[in-house]
């Protein structure tokens, strides 16, 4: 996979849309598992995951969705990309 970096890396230490993002990278620099929000523009939940500690996930999301951490958002480190399936 190829990915395109799209912004300047950010965290969740807030709730972020992340730079209006539809595919963000994101890391959990934390020692610990941390569960992560998305929202859409009204503020309803949409779904939640667990963010594994050391690893990346590439999301998917509409532009105005946010992303939350339940803790440690400064730890979430996220960045709007583009990507790129390679074979």
């Amino acid at each position: 996979m190829l990915i395109k970096v799209l912004a300047t890396e950010g965290n969740l230490s807030s709730a972020s849309n992340v730079n209006n993002a539809t595919v963000v990278r994101l890391f959990n620099a934390h020692t610990t598992n941390l569960i992560i929000t998305r929202k859409d523009s009204d503020g309803n939940t949409i779904g939640s995951f667990t963010a594994d500690n050391g690893k990346v996930v590439f999301l998917e999301k509409d532009p105005t969705d946010t992303l939350t951490s339940g803790s440690n958002g400064d730890k979430i480190k996220v960045v709007k990309i583009a990507y790129n399936q390679a074979s």
